[in-house]
């Protein structure tokens, strides 16, 4: 079995957090730099699939959240990877993004306090009293929701390899990605609360069989903008369907 993780590649709300309040969480458009990224994870995929020596390898099977910065980071993988090498291509809400509630697009606490002053005092006693993991945001989830779709969502691909579909890639995001290892490998609570989200378009392989365990490791690092690259004014002239060029 042969999955490949990516989380999508750099959108304007990495650029600047005001971006999810001028287009909401779900519809936050990859950068020109993210579609790259992700036009780059699609390629160190079909070079490590090219590689391969085993006979007979299956068609990618890809998976990918229904948010804007997943679907178009799929929409870049699929133009980088070969068209032989594809099989099904399919949406599932249950990799999205984790819900904030009440504090969707307010990523200052001291903002969240302010707009949400007892809200805000609830989450951060639970937050002190039970951990990080298990404190739902108002009306939101917690990572430990989030994980628990993941596990729902681990029973598809699992249902899938006994069928013989057992080479995968999931376009998610760094909270989604995080669970979904963790729950595929039964990782402690530990374990999350010490790892972090991967880079925008880094690619994370898990691979073994039944009989010999399973293991993954950090494939591909995406490569960052330099210091000063962030153009800010992306934010207000949107250009994320135009295909750039290869990266310098």
């Amino acid at each position: 079995m042969r999955i490949f993780l990516v989380r999508h590649g750099e959108s304007l709300g990495n650029l600047d957090e005001r971006a999810y309040s001028q287009f909401g969480d779900h519809n936050v458009p990859l950068t020109q730099w993210g579609y790259r990224q992700a036009s780059e994870a699609g390629s160190v995929i079909a070079v490590y699939l090219a590689g391969l020596t085993e006979p007979g390898s299956k068609p990618l099977r890809i998976w990918y959240s229904p948010f804007l910065r997943t679907r178009q980071s799929k929409d870049a993988l699929l133009d980088a990877l070969p068209a032989e090498s594809v099989g099904k291509v399919r949406e599932d809400y249950l990799l999205r993004e984790q819900d904030f509630g009440l504090f969707t697009e307010i990523y200052d606490h001291a903002e969240r306090k302010q707009k949400f002053p007892d809200e805000f005092e609830k989450w951060a006693r639970l937050r002190s009293n039970s951990g990080k993991f298990y404190a739902r945001p108002p009306d939101g989830e917690s990572r430990a929701d989030v994980a628990q779709r993941m596990r729902l969502f681990l029973q598809t691909i699992m249902h899938e390899a006994r069928n013989g579909h057992d080479n995968v890639v999931i376009v998610g995001h760094g909270v989604t990605n995080r669970a979904f290892e963790m729950s595929f490998f039964q990782h402690p609570v530990d374990w999350f609360e010490r790892s972090v989200n991967p880079g925008n378009s880094d690619v994370t392989l898990i691979e073994g069989t039944r009989e010999t365990g399973y293991a993954s490791r950090l494939l591909h690092q995406a490569l960052d903008r330099q210091p000063g690259q962030n153009d800010l004014r992306e934010l207000y002239g949107v250009q994320v369907a135009v295909k750039p060029g290869p990266l310098s």
